[in-house]
């Protein structure tokens, strides 16, 4: 299994953007699969907030187009939706003792981070370097390969 994070989805959904073509190519053979694939709520969340801001695109989508490309996700053959878990707070704090210089923006992608080690989930397809901080993810760039 592997995880999708925001960037991701937001190059997928907005044509302006160059890595539209790659991302978009990606997100639709992995909605094709049965194998499983997944994000968490949050992401979805944050892909919502971009595709609507008007300050982020030029031409913002109304919420209720936003929704409509999470739904597709969501109902997705293979897709899962990672969340907390009853041994959520064992795994922050194991991750930040692991990781001591945690702090600032960060947070939020050791959010995502944090609920993919909770789930055994190792590899992340993102464009987000700060992932990298997290010596217990793969990560992988969805136009590198």
């Amino acid at each position: 299994m592997f995880a999708v994070d925001t960037n991701v989805f937001v190059y997928a959904a907005e044509r302006s953007y160059p890595e539209h073509d790659a991302c978009r190519a990606r997100v639709e053979s992995w909605r094709r699969q049965r194998a499983p694939w997944g994000s968490t709520w949050h992401v979805l969340y944050e892909f919502l907030r971009i595709m609507t801001h008007p300050r982020v695109l030029r031409a913002p989508c109304t919420a209720a187009q936003a929704w409509s490309f999470v739904e597709a996700l969501l109902a997705s053959p293979g897709f899962r939706l990672l969340t907390e878990t009853a041994g959520h707070a064992e795994v922050v704090a194991g991750t930040v003792a692991e990781l001591p210089d945690l702090r600032g923006n960060l947070m939020h992608d050791a959010r995502t981070a944090i609920l993919l080690r909770e789930h055994g989930v190792r590899r992340i397809y993102t464009r987000d370097t700060d992932f990298h901080r997290f010596p217990f993810l793969e990560v992988v760039d969805p136009i590198a390969g």
